[in-house]
Protein backbone atom coordinates (compact mmCIF):
# COMPACT_ATOMS: atom_id res chain seq x y z
CA UNK A 1 0.00 0.00 0.00
CA UNK A 2 1.31 3.43 -0.94
CA UNK A 3 0.94 5.84 1.98
CA UNK A 4 3.78 8.31 1.31
CA UNK A 5 3.54 11.45 -0.81
CA UNK A 6 6.38 13.74 -1.92
CA UNK A 7 10.10 13.54 -2.64
CA UNK A 8 11.89 16.16 -0.50
CA UNK A 9 8.94 17.25 1.63
CA UNK A 10 7.32 13.90 2.39
CA UNK A 11 4.27 12.92 4.38
CA UNK A 12 3.32 9.37 5.35
CA UNK A 13 -0.16 8.89 6.76
CA UNK A 14 -1.23 6.00 8.98
CA UNK A 15 -4.23 4.62 10.83
CA UNK A 16 -7.73 3.28 10.17
CA UNK A 17 -11.10 4.94 10.57
CA UNK A 18 -12.12 3.02 13.69
CA UNK A 19 -8.68 2.08 15.01
CA UNK A 20 -6.94 3.69 18.01
CA UNK A 21 -5.79 6.72 16.04
CA UNK A 22 -4.66 8.30 12.78
CA UNK A 23 -1.83 10.63 11.92
CA UNK A 24 1.22 11.36 9.84
CA UNK A 25 5.00 11.46 9.80
CA UNK A 26 6.39 14.51 8.01
CA UNK A 27 9.97 14.18 6.77
CA UNK A 28 11.98 16.89 5.03
CA UNK A 29 10.50 19.94 6.73
CA UNK A 30 13.30 22.53 7.00
CA UNK A 31 14.67 23.25 10.46
CA UNK A 32 14.19 26.47 12.44
CA UNK A 33 10.54 26.92 11.36
CA UNK A 34 8.49 28.37 14.20
CA UNK A 35 5.77 25.77 14.72
CA UNK A 36 3.17 25.46 17.47
CA UNK A 37 0.38 22.89 17.84
CA UNK A 38 -2.16 25.61 17.06
CA UNK A 39 -0.68 25.97 13.55
CA UNK A 40 -1.80 22.37 12.90
CA UNK A 41 -4.90 22.33 15.09
CA UNK A 42 -6.43 25.27 13.25
CA UNK A 43 -6.67 23.23 10.06
CA UNK A 44 -7.75 20.03 11.78
CA UNK A 45 -10.62 21.95 13.36
CA UNK A 46 -11.78 22.97 9.88
CA UNK A 47 -11.73 19.33 8.71
CA UNK A 48 -13.06 17.54 11.79
CA UNK A 49 -16.49 15.82 11.88
CA UNK A 50 -19.44 17.03 13.92
CA UNK A 51 -19.36 20.61 12.56
CA UNK A 52 -23.12 20.94 12.28
CA UNK A 53 -26.19 19.73 10.43
CA UNK A 54 -24.41 19.51 7.06
CA UNK A 55 -21.73 17.07 8.28
CA UNK A 56 -21.46 13.63 9.82
CA UNK A 57 -22.57 13.59 13.48
CA UNK A 58 -19.47 11.64 14.51
CA UNK A 59 -17.88 13.62 17.34
CA UNK A 60 -14.10 13.83 17.25
CA UNK A 61 -12.07 16.63 18.82
CA UNK A 62 -9.14 15.66 16.56
CA UNK A 63 -6.59 17.07 19.00
CA UNK A 64 -3.12 16.76 17.53
CA UNK A 65 -0.14 15.47 19.51
CA UNK A 66 3.33 16.35 18.23
CA UNK A 67 5.50 13.39 19.18
CA UNK A 68 8.81 14.40 17.61
CA UNK A 69 10.64 16.85 15.39
CA UNK A 70 9.74 20.05 17.27
CA UNK A 71 11.56 21.49 20.28
CA UNK A 72 10.99 24.81 22.01
CA UNK A 73 8.55 25.79 19.29
CA UNK A 74 10.92 25.24 16.36
CA UNK A 75 11.34 22.40 13.90
CA UNK A 76 14.54 20.38 14.25
CA UNK A 77 14.78 19.21 10.66
CA UNK A 78 14.05 15.66 11.84
CA UNK A 79 10.85 13.66 11.20
CA UNK A 80 7.76 15.26 12.73
CA UNK A 81 5.38 12.62 14.06
CA UNK A 82 1.76 13.69 14.50
CA UNK A 83 -0.94 11.65 16.24
CA UNK A 84 -4.71 12.18 16.51
CA UNK A 85 -6.52 9.64 18.67
CA UNK A 86 -9.92 8.29 17.62
CA UNK A 87 -12.41 8.80 20.46
CA UNK A 88 -15.83 8.12 18.92
CA UNK A 89 -15.43 4.77 17.18
CA UNK A 90 -18.53 2.64 16.61
CA UNK A 91 -17.33 -0.46 14.76
CA UNK A 92 -20.59 -2.23 15.57
CA UNK A 93 -22.36 0.04 13.08
CA UNK A 94 -20.67 -1.90 10.28
CA UNK A 95 -21.57 -5.48 11.20
CA UNK A 96 -23.69 -5.93 8.06
CA UNK A 97 -20.65 -5.25 5.86
CA UNK A 98 -19.29 -8.69 6.67
CA UNK A 99 -21.95 -10.06 4.33
CA UNK A 100 -22.13 -7.46 1.55
CA UNK A 101 -19.93 -4.67 0.14
CA UNK A 102 -21.42 -1.19 -0.07
CA UNK A 103 -22.21 -0.07 -3.65
CA UNK A 104 -19.47 2.17 -5.14
CA UNK A 105 -17.39 1.90 -1.95
CA UNK A 106 -13.94 0.34 -1.60
CA UNK A 107 -15.11 -2.70 0.41
CA UNK A 108 -15.05 -5.10 -2.55
CA UNK A 109 -11.91 -3.86 -4.28
CA UNK A 110 -9.85 -3.78 -1.06
CA UNK A 111 -10.97 -7.33 -0.29
CA UNK A 112 -9.95 -8.47 -3.78
CA UNK A 113 -6.55 -6.75 -3.62
CA UNK A 114 -5.39 -7.64 -0.10
CA UNK A 115 -7.45 -10.73 0.73
CA UNK A 116 -8.98 -8.97 3.73
CA UNK A 117 -10.24 -5.55 4.72
CA UNK A 118 -10.86 -3.47 7.80
CA UNK A 119 -13.98 -4.77 9.53
CA UNK A 120 -15.43 -1.31 10.06
CA UNK A 121 -15.70 2.12 8.53
CA UNK A 122 -13.70 1.49 5.37
CA UNK A 123 -10.32 1.43 7.14
CA UNK A 124 -7.74 3.31 5.07
CA UNK A 125 -10.35 3.96 2.35
CA UNK A 126 -12.30 6.13 4.77
CA UNK A 127 -11.99 9.92 4.59
CA UNK A 128 -10.78 9.63 8.20
CA UNK A 129 -7.35 8.92 6.64
CA UNK A 130 -7.21 12.55 5.52
CA UNK A 131 -6.57 13.69 9.10
CA UNK A 132 -2.91 12.90 8.50
CA UNK A 133 -2.90 14.75 5.19
CA UNK A 134 -4.36 17.87 6.78
CA UNK A 135 -1.91 17.73 9.69
CA UNK A 136 1.08 17.36 7.37
CA UNK A 137 -0.33 19.88 4.90
CA UNK A 138 -0.75 22.43 7.68
CA UNK A 139 2.99 22.31 8.30
CA UNK A 140 3.70 22.60 4.57
CA UNK A 141 1.34 25.59 4.26
CA UNK A 142 2.91 27.24 7.32
CA UNK A 143 6.39 26.89 5.80
CA UNK A 144 5.19 28.14 2.40
CA UNK A 145 3.73 31.29 3.98
CA UNK A 146 6.77 31.91 6.15
CA UNK A 147 9.53 31.13 3.67
CA UNK A 148 7.95 31.81 0.28
CA UNK A 149 4.98 34.13 0.80
CA UNK A 150 2.60 31.60 -0.77
CA UNK A 151 -1.07 31.62 0.21
CA UNK A 152 -3.57 28.85 -0.59
CA UNK A 153 -7.35 29.34 -0.44
CA UNK A 154 -9.99 26.84 -1.54
CA UNK A 155 -13.78 27.15 -1.52
CA UNK A 156 -16.93 25.28 -2.48
CA UNK A 157 -17.92 26.32 -5.99
CA UNK A 158 -20.77 23.94 -6.71
CA UNK A 159 -23.04 21.37 -5.03
CA UNK A 160 -25.02 19.05 -7.25
CA UNK A 161 -26.21 21.11 -10.20
CA UNK A 162 -26.13 24.39 -8.29
CA UNK A 163 -23.40 26.90 -9.09
CA UNK A 164 -20.77 27.87 -9.93
CA UNK A 165 -20.10 30.39 -7.19
CA UNK A 166 -19.02 33.84 -8.30
CA UNK A 167 -15.68 34.35 -6.54
CA UNK A 168 -12.63 36.53 -7.23
CA UNK A 169 -9.72 34.09 -7.00
CA UNK A 170 -7.27 36.98 -6.59
CA UNK A 171 -8.79 38.32 -3.38
CA UNK A 172 -10.81 35.53 -1.72
CA UNK A 173 -9.83 34.86 1.91
CA UNK A 174 -10.23 31.87 4.20
CA UNK A 175 -12.29 34.01 6.56
CA UNK A 176 -14.81 34.65 3.78
CA UNK A 177 -14.86 30.95 2.90
CA UNK A 178 -15.44 29.83 6.49
CA UNK A 179 -18.18 32.40 7.11
CA UNK A 180 -20.88 29.97 5.87
CA UNK A 181 -21.30 26.28 6.83
CA UNK A 182 -21.12 25.26 3.16
CA UNK A 183 -17.75 27.04 2.78
CA UNK A 184 -19.18 28.78 -0.27
CA UNK A 185 -18.29 32.50 -0.15
CA UNK A 186 -20.97 33.45 -2.68
CA UNK A 187 -23.71 34.73 -0.35
CA UNK A 188 -26.40 34.45 -3.01
CA UNK A 189 -25.61 30.78 -3.60
CA UNK A 190 -24.56 29.46 -0.20
CA UNK A 191 -28.04 29.07 1.31
CA UNK A 192 -29.26 27.19 -1.77
CA UNK A 193 -26.32 24.79 -1.48
CA UNK A 194 -27.14 24.18 2.18
CA UNK A 195 -30.74 23.41 1.26
CA UNK A 196 -29.61 20.92 -1.39
CA UNK A 197 -27.41 19.09 1.10
CA UNK A 198 -30.17 19.04 3.73
CA UNK A 199 -32.68 17.71 1.21
CA UNK A 200 -30.38 14.87 0.16
CA UNK A 201 -29.76 13.98 3.79
CA UNK A 202 -33.49 13.94 4.55
CA UNK A 203 -33.93 11.46 1.68
CA UNK A 204 -31.21 9.20 3.11
CA UNK A 205 -29.13 10.15 0.11
CA UNK A 206 -26.02 12.20 -0.74
CA UNK A 207 -24.86 14.85 -3.20
CA UNK A 208 -21.53 15.73 -4.82
CA UNK A 209 -19.85 19.01 -5.63
CA UNK A 210 -16.85 20.96 -6.88
CA UNK A 211 -14.08 22.71 -4.93
CA UNK A 212 -12.04 25.50 -6.52
CA UNK A 213 -8.62 26.53 -5.25
CA UNK A 214 -6.25 29.46 -5.79
CA UNK A 215 -2.54 29.35 -4.88
CA UNK A 216 -1.13 32.89 -4.83
CA UNK A 217 2.37 34.23 -4.49
CA UNK A 218 4.25 31.51 -6.37
CA UNK A 219 7.32 32.70 -8.25
CA UNK A 220 7.91 31.57 -11.81
CA UNK A 221 9.95 28.37 -12.04
CA UNK A 222 8.30 25.70 -9.84
CA UNK A 223 7.56 22.33 -11.47
CA UNK A 224 9.67 19.48 -12.87
CA UNK A 225 8.91 18.59 -16.50
CA UNK A 226 8.30 16.25 -18.05
CA UNK A 227 6.63 13.78 -15.67
CA UNK A 228 6.45 15.90 -12.52
CA UNK A 229 4.94 19.01 -14.04
CA UNK A 230 3.22 21.28 -11.53
CA UNK A 231 -0.26 20.50 -12.86
CA UNK A 232 0.56 16.78 -13.01
CA UNK A 233 1.58 16.74 -9.35
CA UNK A 234 -1.53 18.69 -8.36
CA UNK A 235 -3.69 16.24 -10.31
CA UNK A 236 -1.93 13.32 -8.61
CA UNK A 237 -2.50 14.87 -5.20
CA UNK A 238 -6.14 15.78 -5.74
CA UNK A 239 -7.18 12.53 -7.39
CA UNK A 240 -5.63 10.61 -4.49
CA UNK A 241 -8.32 12.09 -2.23
CA UNK A 242 -11.38 9.99 -1.38
CA UNK A 243 -14.44 10.58 -3.58
CA UNK A 244 -12.63 12.64 -6.25
CA UNK A 245 -13.67 12.09 -9.86
CA UNK A 246 -12.21 15.01 -11.80
CA UNK A 247 -9.45 17.62 -11.90
CA UNK A 248 -8.94 20.60 -14.17
CA UNK A 249 -6.54 23.52 -14.09
CA UNK A 250 -7.06 27.01 -15.49
CA UNK A 251 -9.63 26.95 -18.28
CA UNK A 252 -9.84 23.17 -17.96
CA UNK A 253 -12.28 21.37 -20.22
CA UNK A 254 -13.91 24.65 -21.25
CA UNK A 255 -10.62 25.61 -22.92
CA UNK A 256 -11.04 22.76 -25.38
CA UNK A 257 -13.91 24.68 -27.00
CA UNK A 258 -11.76 27.76 -27.73
CA UNK A 259 -9.37 28.64 -30.52
CA UNK A 260 -5.75 29.36 -29.73
CA UNK A 261 -6.26 33.05 -30.42
CA UNK A 262 -9.00 33.06 -27.77
CA UNK A 263 -7.17 30.93 -25.23
CA UNK A 264 -3.59 32.25 -25.30
CA UNK A 265 -2.43 34.36 -22.33
CA UNK A 266 -0.57 37.37 -23.76
CA UNK A 267 2.44 38.62 -21.77
CA UNK A 268 2.53 42.07 -20.19
CA UNK A 269 5.22 43.99 -18.29
CA UNK A 270 4.74 43.66 -14.53
CA UNK A 271 6.91 44.48 -11.52
CA UNK A 272 10.13 44.62 -13.52
CA UNK A 273 9.38 41.32 -15.23
CA UNK A 274 6.54 39.69 -17.13
CA UNK A 275 3.02 38.64 -16.24
CA UNK A 276 0.03 37.60 -18.30
CA UNK A 277 -3.00 39.69 -19.23
CA UNK A 278 -5.31 36.70 -18.69
CA UNK A 279 -4.83 33.46 -16.77
CA UNK A 280 -6.48 30.70 -18.79
CA UNK A 281 -3.29 28.69 -18.23
CA UNK A 282 -4.10 28.58 -14.50
CA UNK A 283 -0.65 29.87 -13.58
CA UNK A 284 1.21 27.00 -15.26
CA UNK A 285 2.90 26.85 -18.67
CA UNK A 286 5.04 23.96 -19.82
CA UNK A 287 4.45 22.35 -16.44
CA UNK A 288 6.19 25.24 -14.66
CA UNK A 289 4.64 28.05 -12.61
CA UNK A 290 4.64 31.38 -14.49
CA UNK A 291 4.13 33.69 -11.50
CA UNK A 292 0.35 34.04 -11.90
CA UNK A 293 -2.06 32.49 -9.36
CA UNK A 294 -2.36 28.73 -9.80
CA UNK A 295 -6.08 27.98 -10.09
CA UNK A 296 -7.71 24.58 -10.32
CA UNK A 297 -10.97 22.73 -9.61
CA UNK A 298 -11.67 19.29 -8.12
CA UNK A 299 -14.90 17.31 -8.60
CA UNK A 300 -16.18 15.12 -5.75
CA UNK A 301 -18.81 12.43 -6.31
CA UNK A 302 -21.77 11.98 -3.98
CA UNK A 303 -20.61 9.96 -0.93
CA UNK A 304 -21.08 6.27 -1.65
CA UNK A 305 -22.23 5.44 1.87
CA UNK A 306 -25.89 6.43 2.22
CA UNK A 307 -28.70 5.56 4.63
CA UNK A 308 -31.17 4.66 1.87
CA UNK A 309 -31.49 0.92 1.26
CA UNK A 310 -29.98 -0.23 -2.03
CA UNK A 311 -30.54 -3.49 -3.86
CA UNK A 312 -27.12 -5.10 -4.25
CA UNK A 313 -25.38 -8.46 -4.18
CA UNK A 314 -23.54 -9.76 -1.14
CA UNK A 315 -20.25 -11.63 -1.26
CA UNK A 316 -22.29 -14.81 -1.76
CA UNK A 317 -23.87 -13.35 -4.90
CA UNK A 318 -27.36 -13.24 -3.37
CA UNK A 319 -29.28 -9.98 -3.85
CA UNK A 320 -30.34 -8.14 -0.71
CA UNK A 321 -31.33 -4.68 0.48
CA UNK A 322 -28.36 -2.97 2.10
CA UNK A 323 -28.66 0.21 4.14
CA UNK A 324 -25.23 1.40 5.22
CA UNK A 325 -24.65 1.82 8.92
CA UNK A 326 -22.40 4.37 10.57
CA UNK A 327 -22.37 8.15 10.44
CA UNK A 328 -21.53 9.85 7.19
CA UNK A 329 -21.48 13.22 5.43
CA UNK A 330 -24.39 13.82 3.03
CA UNK A 331 -21.91 15.94 1.03
CA UNK A 332 -18.15 15.89 1.52
CA UNK A 333 -17.21 19.17 -0.11
CA UNK A 334 -17.59 21.59 2.86
CA UNK A 335 -15.20 19.50 4.99
CA UNK A 336 -12.96 18.71 2.00
CA UNK A 337 -11.94 22.37 1.52
CA UNK A 338 -9.03 22.19 4.04
CA UNK A 339 -8.06 18.79 2.62
CA UNK A 340 -7.68 20.24 -0.87
CA UNK A 341 -5.64 23.11 0.57
CA UNK A 342 -3.44 20.65 2.47
CA UNK A 343 -2.65 18.55 -0.59
CA UNK A 344 -1.90 21.67 -2.63
CA UNK A 345 0.49 22.77 0.11
CA UNK A 346 2.27 19.41 0.10
CA UNK A 347 2.78 19.63 -3.67
CA UNK A 348 4.05 23.21 -3.58
CA UNK A 349 6.36 22.70 -0.59
CA UNK A 350 7.92 19.70 -2.31
CA UNK A 351 8.43 21.55 -5.60
CA UNK A 352 9.76 24.63 -3.79
CA UNK A 353 12.42 22.56 -2.04
CA UNK A 354 13.34 20.83 -5.31
CA UNK A 355 13.74 24.21 -6.99
CA UNK A 356 15.87 25.50 -4.09
CA UNK A 357 18.11 22.46 -4.40
CA UNK A 358 19.05 23.61 -7.89
CA UNK A 359 21.00 26.43 -6.20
Amino acid sequence: MSSTFGRLFRVTTFGESHGPGVGAVVDGCPSLLDLAPVDIQRELDRRRPGQGALATPRQEADQVEILSGVEDGRTLGTPIALLVRNRDQRPGDYAELAEAPRPSHADYTVQQKYGLRSASGGGRASARETVGRVAGGAIAAHWLRSACGVEIVAWVEQVGGLGPAQVDAATITRAAVDAHPTRCPDAQLADALAQAITAAQADGDSVGGVIACACRGLPAGWGEPVFDKLEAMLAHAMLSLPATKGFEIGSGFAGAALRGSEHNDAFVARDGGLGTATNRSGGVQGGISNGEPVTFRVAFKPPATIARAQRTAGYDGVLRDLAAGGRHDPCVVPRAVPIVEAMAALVLADLALIQRARG
